[in-house]
């Protein structure tokens, strides 16, 4: 697998020509299934269908890096889980198999369900402990907090009748249920953006320990922008007020972020896996939120998911 994986063209790293054919793969996947939904979207909702896909590249692009940088993701893995490796390219095998069933509406469901309990075991595995062994480091608290937006991106999207082609709709399900991917989502964007205010010289929209290259033009008042958006949004959708608008708001901004920080970064450096983890990082928040976006249904809990 190893040389198999190795053996790329054109001098690529393999872990960066990896990404892209998984994005690409996956890419061409969505737009073919996606394009069609267009017409019976309406203004800025026209987005919203691109939620799952942009959701779905980076799940598959991270799925990819399993098999290429195998060692250093198995040294992540708690010590007292046994056959590190062994979870690894399951973890991977899951991933790039639950990108394309989420982008083509195949068991995505069930796919998106796995996702989102498997971003949760990441949470209390890795995340939590690091963040009560260094509680004073933001930083670990922001990448707690991105795990668990993830996961309220694919609950969400799980609990919504858009996993389905014939969006025929799940079981009823009660607030406390329907509440819990609001949450996973609002608390992560009300703290990023009170972090991006208090560090304007951080990358936006998931502040990561990383400064904005100088060369970005505008970039504390974007950060700064994008906070602020973050904060408004996350509030409504914790108070559960305008939540459908106010997820569509903080995807917008994010994907602003996206086009504006971390596509410039990504050019100047299209190999670079720092740049590149960066780029679908911001991506895979930005459909998380979409996918909350599209699973609301007014402002009334019970009707968020019919």
């Amino acid at each position: 697998m190893a040389l198999a994986l190795g053996s790329t063209p054109f001098g690529m790293p393999p872990t960066a020509f990896w990404i892209y054919v998984c994005a690409a793969v996956v890419l061409a996947a969505g737009l073919v299934k996606i394009l069609p939904e267009l017409p019976r979207e309406h203004g800025v909702n026209k987005i919203l269908p691109f939620g799952r896909l942009f959701f779905a590249i980076p799940l598959a692009v991270f799925g990819s890096e399993h098999f290429t940088i195998t060692k250093g993701i198995a040294s992540l893995v708690p010590r007292w889980i046994p056959a590190p490796t062994f979870w690894v390219y399951v973890v991977g095998i899951g991933f790039i198999c639950a990108a394309l069933s989420i982008v083509l509406l195949v068991q995505a469901r069930l796919a998106s369900l796995l996702v989102g309990v498997t971003f949760l075991i990441f949470v209390f595995t890795m995340d939590l402990p690091a963040v009560v062994a260094k509680p004073d480091s933001r930083f670990f608290w922001a990448l707690m907090l991105r795990q668990a937006a993830f996961s309220g991106g694919a609950l969400a999207f799980a609990m919504s009748p858009w996993s389905k082609p014939q969006k025929t709709p799940p079981e009823k399900l009660n607030r406390a249920v329907i509440a819990i991917p609001r949450f996973l989502i609002g608390v992560p964007s009300v703290f990023y953006g009170v972090e991006q205010l208090l560090h304007p010289a951080y990358v936006p929209g998931i502040p990561l320990n990383k400064l904005t290259p100088e060369w970005i033009f505008g970039r504390e008042f974007l950060t700064c922008f994008v906070g602020v958006v973050l904060i408004v949004t996350g509030i409504c959708l914790l108070a559960c007020k305008k939540a459908r608008i106010a997820a569509t708001l903080a995807g917008l901004a994010i994907l602003l972020a996206e086009l504006w920080v971390y596509l410039p970064m990504l050019i100047a450096a299209p190999t670079d896996l720092v740049a590149l983890n960066y780029f679908f990082d911001t991506l895979l928040f930005c459909g998380t939120i979409l996918l909350l976006a599209n699973s609301v249904r007014g402002s009334d809990p019970q009707s968020e998911v019919r």
